[in-house]
């Protein structure tokens, strides 16, 4: 039986990620609270320009997204719209029951259906692990996902969003949607004046993109904009408010992302009684997850498959155990 190709689908609530089996990505900002009836054509815009795949292999967690009333509509949703540009292409969905399902099933299970990313993708980096007790850090633009590993094999307590929030498995943080005034509690503007795409574009650690207008107030993601925006934060601005003074406060918001993130992994670690030496990190934020880490051997998804496929991570994932499930039944 020749190999198929699958086209692994991640469906988030803020960007649409595809990645093929042969090692092909593509990302696509699509703010799907905003505009749930236009998800069919950007999925056929994401998928346009990518190569012919057999199969479809879909996870999400834009379901969550407040377009909906429920997880359920939102999965139903989202798996419809995947069927209106599947184009009679066989589709799979990954559960947080660790394998695949059929889309009615899909459906009808939509509990299990409902933010599952993150367990195709710490399945499937596990194989990069040795043997014993591990850790995945998979940073994203809006959040963190923490995930033990033992033998290579996800081991978390929580499986919903709301369990693994409970265990610190999830943290809301990214290098991205971040707002800020979430770092700042109450030494800042309890405003959406800016988030945490403005502390990495300062900082260095994400590139100014002139196109990329998704940032606070619409303005270009530079850091002539970043800048200002950070200063309304203080009830400042960009006459009253330095560039330096911008950059410490920037620094400063890169340590409370930090500390909550180094308290969630020392949780993790301690709920389950291990003592990682190596951890494997994925996602935009690698270069966050290295600091949080220290001296910890890190195993990078970026290192290992380049930093496009890092970036769509769970959508290479499902890509990858959906045709490994494919291969292991014609057998």
């Amino acid at each position: 039986m020749p190999i198929p190709c699958v086209l692994g689908l991640d469906i988030g609530g803020a960007n649409l990620k595809a990645a093929h089996s042969d090692g092909l990505a593509q990302l696509m900002p699509f703010a799907l609270w905003r505009n749930p009836d236009g998800l069919p054509d950007a999925l056929r815009n994401l998928i346009g320009p990518l190569p012919r795949f057999d199969m479809l292999a879909v996870t999400m967690t834009g379901e969550s997204c407040d377009c909906y009333e429920t997880k359920r509509q939102g999965v139903v949703s989202i798996l419809d719209a995947v069927l209106s540009v599947a184009d009679q292409t066989p589709i799979l969905v990954w559960t947080t029951s660790g394998s695949f399902t059929s889309l009615d099933e899909a459906k009808d299970q939509f509990i299990k259906t409902a933010s599952a990313n993150w367990l195709a993708l710490a399945t499937f980096a596990g194989r990069y692990m040795p043997a014993g007790s591990s850790l995945l850090i998979d940073i994203g633009s809006t959040t963190t996902d923490i995930v033990p590993l033992l033998d290579g094999k996800p081991t978390p307590r929580g499986r919903t969003d709301r369990e693994r929030l409970k265990n610190r498995e999830l943290v809301y943080t990214g290098v991205r949607r971040t707002p800020v005034c979430a770092l700042l509690g109450m030494d800042g503007a309890a405003e959406l004046f800016a988030t945490s795409l403005d502390v990495h574009l300062l900082l260095g650690d994400l590139r100014e993109n002139v196109e990329d207008r998704n940032t606070a107030d619409s303005r270009p993601a530079t850091c002539g904009a970043a800048h200002a925006r950070l200063a309304r934060m203080v009830g400042a601005d960009l006459e009253t408010f330095s560039e330096q003074e911008a950059k410490e406060l920037a620094q400063e918001l890169v340590k409370r992302q930090l500390t909550a993130l180094q308290d969630a992994v020392m949780k993790v670690a301690s709920d389950h009684g291990i003592h990682p030496d190596t951890v494997v990190i994925s996602g935009e934020g690698e270069f966050l997850a290295r600091r949080a880490l220290g001296n910890v051997e890190v195993i990078s998804l970026a290192d290992e498959l380049g930093p496009e496929i890092s970036k769509s991570a769970c959508a290479y994932a499902v890509a990858i155990l959906a045709q490994e499930s494919i291969m292991d039944q014609s057998w």
